[in-house]
């Protein structure tokens, strides 16, 4: 045989690719879109509402509880965060109106007295579970953060009946204005 030129083949490389970088980048899309996720959630509160209902035959006093208003606390909120609390009835109440501020030293140690004693007397007379009812009036000049503060003090102090009032007694008016 001749000598044939012998035929060059070419070397196969072992083709390898690197997947380091498109891991890292993976992880990376995986943790914010799993931050967005959780951010996107919305951040809300149940709240029921009734319909608005207007008789125009019956007084619009809110009567609850019972043994004259021995469970109810009305808070009313007016601007520069203002609160007026009282309990039982305006027209006759069991504890005076008085002014008190947010935080743990103002409205919130209000409630937890005012629960305790409630819980107290209802003990007292044979029903342990019959807890404060709460009925929160934002007047029209107080704000949207005032109201979300008061719901968010019926949460801390652990008050289950509450309700969110828009109509002032004419009384609850001049007591606002006159403090």
């Amino acid at each position: 045989m001749e000598n044939l030129p012998k035929k060059v083949r070419s070397k196969k490389l072992n083709t390898r690719v690197d997947l380091t970088a498109m891991v890292s980048v993976s992880f990376l899309l995986i943790i914010f879109f799993m931050v967005v996720n959780e951010l996107a959630k919305p951040k809300i509160m149940d709240l029921s509402l009734p319909e608005k209902y207007v008789d125009d035959e019956w007084n619009h006093v809110i009567v609850c509880g019972g043994g004259g208003g021995q469970r109810t606390i009305t808070v009313l909120l007016d601007e520069n965060d203002k609160i007026i609390t009282y309990t039982g009835y305006l027209f006759n109440p069991l504890k005076d109106p008085k002014e008190v501020n947010y935080g743990k030293n103002g409205i919130r140690k209000e409630l937890f007295s005012q629960k305790k004693a409630i819980l107290e007397y209802s003990t007292a007379i044979g029903r342990p579970k019959n807890g404060p009812i709460v009925i929160i009036k934002p007047g029209k000049k107080s704000n949207f953060k005032n109201l979300i503060d008061i719901l968010d003090e019926m949460a801390i102090v652990n008050i289950d009946t509450y309700v969110i009032v828009n109509d002032f007694l004419s009384e609850e008016t001049k007591l606002l204005a006159s403090n």
